[in-house]
């Protein structure tokens, strides 16, 4: 059975000494084949996303800004996501050593350790404290160059 068929023939003019329309042929020359059998199948396609785009905007003036401001939030959120995944195993750890120092402090204490031992804890906990004071300063750092890229 063969499909039925209503064909208007019609001619595109390009100017290659124009810049729009070199590009376009350019487009034209270098397009997929497997996808776009035909020059005819790339411009209908061509002309239906740019003249539907247009009146989608028309209809929705700020249809445009808001896809623009969903982007730029979906780039905020995924940097907030990783920034997160790094540093929270650092905070956990911390709160973890943090936890158990008492404990250990009772048991070095009871068993006739040294105060050195607490001495030392002591000092890579404030060791930690620094550097992750060094790393936060760094994620906000880089926040900020990430912020003042828009």
């Amino acid at each position: 059975m063969r499909k039925e068929r209503n064909i208007i023939n019609t001619n595109i003019r390009l100017n290659l000494c124009d810049e729009q329309d070199r590009q376009a042929w350019e487009y034209l020359q270098t397009m997929d084949r497997k996808k776009y059998k035909s020059y005819t199948k790339a411009v209908v396609v061509a002309l239906n996303d740019y003249f539907s785009r247009i009146y989608r905007n028309k209809a929705d003036p700020y249809l445009e800004t808001r896809e623009k401001e969903d982007a730029f939030l979906e780039r905020v959120e995924t940097a907030i996501r990783d920034g997160v995944k790094e540093s929270v195993p650092m905070a956990m750890a911390k709160n973890l050593v943090e936890m158990l120092a008492p404990f250990v402090r009772e048991s070095s204490c009871g068993n006739g350790l040294s105060d050195s031992i607490l001495t030392t804890e002591k000092s890579d906990v404030e060791v930690s404290e620094e550097s992750l004071d060094w790393e936060q300063e760094e994620d906000l750092d880089a926040a900020l160059d990430f912020a003042d890229s828009f």
